[in-house]
């Protein structure tokens, strides 16, 4: 099964190496789900991490392994391979900044693992929060 990662799930991650952590952890070892992301999140992400270490209850080296581990478990997707659905998934995205995911998600039938509530405003696309997830790959 395929699930498209929202930033907001990879910034729990690496706040602390709680549940949203142990999703990554859990199915490293049991391979039941393929976690993709838009390629310009990872960018994102990068420009975060002073910010990221501010709030992180872990150290450097810690979060480093730590991204470094979600880094790997994440295949990365260019925005030139779902684009044309973008269209559709303005229609389904909360937020302007949703639609990526959304476009993502269509683009390769996947579902979407966000806790944000307002992304199950639609029906159009699966949408996994943590909890579920964590039961699904556990």
């Amino acid at each position: 099964m395929l699930v498209v990662v929202d930033a907001n799930t990879i910034f729990s991650a690496l706040l602390s190496k709680g549940r949203t952590f142990e999703v990554f952890l859990d199915n490293s070892l049991l391979r039941r789900v393929e976690f993709i992301a838009p390629e310009f999140q990872f960018l994102e992400i990068g420009k975060h991490i002073d910010e990221i270490l501010e709030r992180s209850s872990l150290s450097s080296q810690e979060l480093a392994r730590v991204f470094g581990f979600i880094k790997e478990e994440i295949e990365f997707i260019p925005f030139d391979e779902f684009i044309r659905y973008a269209a559709e998934a303005e229609t389904l995205a909360p937020h302007a900044k949703d639609v990526h995911y959304f476009a993502l998600a269509l683009a390769y039938n996947a579902a979407i693992w966000s806790n944000e509530k307002a992304f199950k405003n639609q029906s159009e696309v699966r949408i996994y929060t943590t909890a579920e997830l964590l039961a699904l790959v556990s």
